[in-house]
C-alpha cells in the first residue's frame, strides 16, 4: 500500500512516526530516510533504541533558514538511489520517505524518477511518502491520502521550535 500525509499542518512526520512504531511493535521491519533535514531531530535518538528500525538523514539540513545548494540535489538525489536499493532489497516491511514531496516541490528530485520509485514497490511493502505539496500524480497513484490541515499554529505568535516537541 502507499500511504501519504501531506498538507500545511504540523503532524505528517509525526504520523509517519507513529506508524513505524506501531509496525515495529508488531515485529516489522521499519527502514525511515528523512530528505531535507540533516541535522539533529530527537526521533532519531529514540529511534535508534528500536531494533528493527533504522532511521537516516539524507539531507543537508533545512532550507527554512537558507537557500538549498547544488549539494542539496546531490544529498537528495543519493538518497533517492539508496531507497530504490533498500526497497528492491525486500529486507524492509515498512519504508517511510520523509519529506519527499518537499524535495520534489523544491525540484531536488525528479517526479517521474519518484513515481517509478512508488510503481516498482512489491505490494508486500507498506510505503509512506510524507511533506507538504505532494504532486497530485502521487496522490492519485496512493492508496491513502491524509492532508494535515493547520487551523492554528503557535509559531505565528513568535514562539520558535522547541527541543522534544518540534525537533
Amino acid at each position: 500500500m502507499i500511504q501519504v500525509y501531506t498538507g500545511n499542518g504540523k503532524g505528517k512526520t509525526t504520523a509517519a512516526l507513529g506508524l513505524a512504531l506501531r509496525a515495529a511493535g508488531a515485529g516489522l521491519k521499519v527502514y525511515i530516510g528523512q530528505f531535507i533535514k540533516g541535522r539533529c531531530c530527537y526521533e532519531l535518538k529514540a529511534l535508534k533504541k528500536i531494533k528493527n528500525i533504522k532511521f537516516e538523514q539524507l539531507g543537508g539540513g533545512c532550507f527554512i533558514t537558507r537557500p538549498f545548494r547544488r549539494r542539496d540535489i546531490s544529498l537528495a538525489k543519493k538518497g533517492l538511489e539508496k531507497i530504490k536499493k533498500i526497497i528492491s532489497r525486500r529486507i524492509y516491511d515498512v519504508v517511510i520517505l520523509d519529506e519527499i514531496n518537499i524535495a520534489l516541490n523544491l525540484k531536488l528530485l525528479r517526479l517521474d524518477e519518484v513515481i517509478q520509485l512508488i510503481r516498482g514497490t512489491p505490494k508486500t511493502t507498506e510505503l509512506i511518502l510524507t511533506g507538504r505539496c505532494a504532486p497530485p500524480q502521487i496522490l492519485k497513484i496512493a492508496d491513502l491520502v491524509s492532508e494535515i490541515k493547520e487551523l492554528k499554529h503557535y509559531f505565528k505568535k513568535g514562539i520558535k521550535a522547541r527541543k522534544g516537541i518540534e525537533y
